[in-house]
């Protein structure tokens, strides 16, 4: 008896909790060791739950839900249910029973549910610790000391015994290894594992986010031994199995610092007047196989993590920069997709197959652009050859395009912003800038790709990972509704409760342009659940894709690899997988989904975390000096405003001295009891930068009305930052010079991150 049938068997309606003695009994069960070992292995992933009385029953039966905790900074938190068809719970700190952000945990659901409230419960077990060893500051004291996390949602600090500080002094960036979790009266216990340094040392921050968030610096030495053995040239056995592209007038088109190329696109346009696109990707699935020490540790890492300042990559250099990159002028081993695409953007016919190709040139978006935008003589005479592609591909990219936006997909297109670093990891501007057309173009190619994959294989019913983004919510939707609703805007939702999204684009469009846009859309934004892996096709909702899969990035994501190997399996069989490798696939898919979807929101937390980082040393420069900007956000005690550059800060409702203002959650507003004055998103404001704490993570703005502030003014001239302070608040009429010393610019460190 597997997993498969014990659930199978507890989803019956007369199903009664039992004892394992009695499930054995009733299910025939002629190994009992294996068979407990199972029953054990299947309650330590929640899958089933033990109550006090020792009988084994599942979840949703026993009014209790398993996931995992979503912290917050206030103390409280939710449970993000592993059933997506679950909505989340909400957990008062009381509640949590020593339970901290990103375990796994049980919660019993309060009894209450029937009168229609969101959920609400407590924890009863935790399943899985996710926080071994948390980074952050050690302050001591006469008999012992204590380490306050970097991570907020960790509200509690963590008792270091004097015997267990590892040399640790005051102010010193640590990290701790947990050796007694926390309980409701008790606070986390540990003792320090490493001394980072001080948190005023260069190089110190970065640093400690890659301690943070556990991120692996180096490759265990049998992986790198394993990528050492494989071979930088293709056998001619692999040549004769696959179909020979090497011909074909191919480029890469990325961004100019990209080392891991791991697309590249054809196109020619047919008799019948249909586009022909190539999307050829790097079969890194070749070279990893499953199971392997390679594939184990890509797994682990699920992703590429792109910090400010370094590339953590998935896979060693070997492969990604090696023989898995697709660079120009060398034979590389690849996944083929064709697509013969009409001028409504519809595929009509396609082929999936192994190629072995060679890129003609490695172009950049910067370049592209140049060319179908601005035709630079230089550019267009060095490729003049790919001069007719590059139109035609610019052509099928509007085609596509549209064709999505038709079928009511969204796209928001927030400008970018990326901060440029000095050699010494010393900000030196923020660049905010939006989509060029060659980004557009690479984007809708790969879009179509993965669109073209995903459903062959759904298709072929053939186990597979899905990316999937399921509708929001109907409370959420119905708090956009009433915020929205003041704009005269209106998401539609049918009778059923369903959603379409071409409501959600329709509403774009309309915005676009009016001084709501960017209030409108970030709330919307807002309203959406967060994409993630499935083996469940359940559709993207951002794209209006009935199937959609990440098949274009396997050097730097976990699931593009993992699908490479089906297709290449289902391709050696001829016809679909059946039986226990079926099975044996189901189970691999199933564990590859939640593994690489938390991999991707570690990632994220990091990639961001760097950033802001950066954005927040840079703006030290500023304090005292008048920007314009944005509310962002709004809640009770104060309003978000992001200025032109991206920097994000805060209006604390304390400093607003011309009136009481209450919150009103419903419309995102404050509103003056007196004045009748509002703050809502959207709105402009000009602010004065009071505040840079870097520890705390946080800029605090005040409204420049309210007159001088305490924070020393400073005059300064804009170096290239893509915003200009109006004026100095404590500028004299007078005062005509620059005191401030010109420095000279250095070249600065970037990493771009194709979306």
């Amino acid at each position: 008896m597997n997993k498969e049938d014990i659930i199978q068997y507890m989803q019956f309606n007369s199903y009664k909790p039992m004892t394992a003695e009695e499930l054995g009994q009733n299910s025939d069960v002629s190994d009992q060791t294996l068979f407990l070992q199972i029953l054990q292995e299947m309650e330590d992933q929640g899958q089933i739950v033990r109550n006090r009385k020792g009988r084994y029953g599942l979840p949703h039966k026993m009014n209790l839900c398993v996931g995992r905790i979503q912290a917050h900074i206030k103390g409280f938190a939710f449970l993000i249910p592993d059933d997506p068809k679950e909505t989340d719970v909400f957990i008062k700190s009381d509640d949590l029973a020593g339970a901290m952000h990103n375990d796994r945990a049980i919660v019993q659901l309060y009894k209450h549910l029937e009168d229609g409230r969101k959920r609400e419960g407590e924890v009863i077990r935790v399943l899985v610790r996710a926080n071994n060893q948390v980074v952050g500051t050690y302050q001591s004291s006469r008999s012992f000391g204590f380490v306050v996390p970097d991570e907020k949602r960790l509200t509690g600090d963590i008792f270091i015994p004097k015997t267990e500080r590892g040399g640790a002094t005051e102010g010193d960036k640590v990290v701790v290894e947990i050796t007694a979790w926390p309980s409701p009266h008790r606070n986390a216990e540990g003792r320090v594992k490493e001394v980072l340094g001080k948190k005023t040392d260069p190089g110190i921050d970065i640093l400690s986010i890659v301690r943070k968030y556990q991120l692996p610096e180096e490759f265990p030495a049998p992986v790198i031994a394993s990528s050492e053995k494989i071979s930088l040239h293709i056998s001619e056995e692999e040549y004769s199995k696959r179909r020979d592209l090497r011909d074909m007038p191919m480029v890469t088109i990325d961004g100019e610092d990209a080392k891991d190329l791991d697309d590249a696109v054809t196109l020619e346009v047919l008799s019948n007047g249909n586009y022909y696109l190539g999307v050829h990707i790097a079969d890194v699935g070749y070279y990893v196989q499953e199971g392997s020490v390679l594939d184990k540790e890509a797994l682990a890492r699920g992703t590429s993590v792109y910090l400010v300042d370094r590339v953590i990559p998935m896979l060693p250099p070997r492969l990604s920069n090696g023989i898995c990159s697709l660079n120009a002028g060398e034979d590389r081993l690849a996944m083929s997709c064709f697509m013969e695409i009409n001028d409504k953007g519809e595929v009509v016919d396609h082929q999936i197959t192994q190629s072995v190709i060679r890129v003609k040139e490695r172009m950049t978006y910067t370049n592209v652009q140049l060319i179908l935008e601005e035709k630079t003589p230089e550019l267009m005479e060095r490729y003049v050859s790919f001069i007719d592609i590059f139109q035609k591909m610019k052509e099928l990219c509007l085609i596509l395009q549209k064709k999505r936006l038709r079928r009511g997909a969204i796209d928001f297109n927030f400008p970018e912003s990326k901060v440029v670093l000095d050699e010494r990891g010393k900000p030196l501007k923020i660049i905010k800038r939006a989509r060029n057309i060659a980004e557009m173009i690479i984007e809708e190619f790969m879009i179509a790709a993965n669109e073209t994959v995903s459903g062959h294989y759904n298709w072929l019913e053939t186990p597979f990972l899905y990316r999937i983004h399921e509708s929001p919510d109907l409370d959420d939707l119905a708090d956009l509704n009433e915020f929205i609703g003041a704009f005269g805007y209106q998401v539609k939702i049918n009778g059923k409760g369903e959603v379409n999204p071409r409501s959600f684009q329709l509403i774009v469009q309309k915005a676009k342009g009016r001084p709501e846009e960017k209030a409108v859309n970030m709330t919307m934004l807002r309203s959406m659940k967060h994409a993630r892996y499935s083996p469940v096709v359940l559709g993207h909702f951002g794209l209006a894709s009935k199937y959609y899969s990440h098949f274009t990035s396997p050097i730097r994501r976990y699931p593009d690899l993992a699908i490479h190997r089906v297709i290449r399996e289902v391709m050696a069989g001829k016809e679909t997988i059946t039986g226990e490798r079926q099975k044996k696939l189901q189970r691999l898919m199933t564990a590859y989904a939640e593994q690489s979807s938390l991999r991707e929101r570690v990632a994220e937390d990091a990639e961001r975390e760097s950033v802001d980082l950066k954005k927040l040393e840079y703006m030290q420069q500023f304090v005292g000096d008048v920007f314009t900007g944005h509310i962002s956000g709004v809640i009770s005690y104060g309003f978000f405003v992001e200025l032109s550059n991206s920097v994000e800060g805060m209006v604390h409702v304390s400093t607003l001295n011309d009136d009481y203002y209450r919150f009103v959650e419903k419309q995102l507003m404050l509103i003056g009891e007196n004045t009748r004055r509002v703050f809502r998103i959207g709105d402009e404001v000009k602010v004065v930068v009071t505040r840079i704490n870097i520890e705390e993570q946080n800029i605090d703005f005040e409204l420049e009305e309210n007159g001088p502030v305490k924070a020393k003014a400073r005059e300064f001239k804009a170096r290239s930052t893509g915003i200009k302070p109006e004026r100095n608040v404590n500028k004299k009429v007078n005062e005509g010079k620059d005191k401030r010393k010109k420095g000279k610019s250095k070249k600065g460190n970037t990493v771009t991150r194709r979306p």
